[in-house]
């Protein structure tokens, strides 16, 4: 399936985005719309960091971990994560770009390595669920970051 990114802008400077999103933890106060019930584990931020999710949607329980795979301060930061009993695996990157004006653009890519049979079968549907969750995440992330 292609991939799926979305993106935000927030009047912060590049540094102060990267050290927010390298903390795991405050991954939840974002993502907790959809990913509920969090648990932690590993090095509080940068490669090895690692969390656990139940998505929290009609339909599933499905449990998702995450490892964060890569962080390159103060531009990117890479998860790895499985999911749908292992048939989903997938690949989410953060870019954080500066702004002339010294705030900051952060784009989320995912990307499918593996997916479900559901998944595989009604892709358009799967990619537009991904895209509202994660557009309200950005939306939500950009307002917890907001002077």
């Amino acid at each position: 399936m292609k991939p799926v990114t979305v993106e935000t802008t927030v009047q912060r400077p590049p540094q102060e985005v990267f050290e927010f999103l390298d903390l795991l933890a405050n991954h939840e106060s974002f993502l907790d719309h959809w990913l509920v019930e969090w648990e932690f584990s590993g090095p509080r931020r940068g490669v090895g960091a690692k969390a656990r999710a139940r998505a929290n949607t009609v339909g599933s329980q499905d449990w998702t971990e995450f490892e964060v795979v890569e962080a390159e301060a103060p531009s990117r930061i890479v998860e790895q994560g499985a999911g749908a009993g292992g048939k989903r695996r997938t690949r989410g990157a953060y870019r954080i770009d500066p702004l002339p004006d010294g705030g900051t653009r952060i784009a989320f890519e995912l990307e499918w390595l593996d997916a479900s049979r559901a998944e595989r079968l009604i892709p358009p549907l799967s990619r537009a669920f991904v895209r509202r969750v994660n557009a309200k995440a950005m939306r939500r992330l950009a307002k917890q970051l907001s002077p």
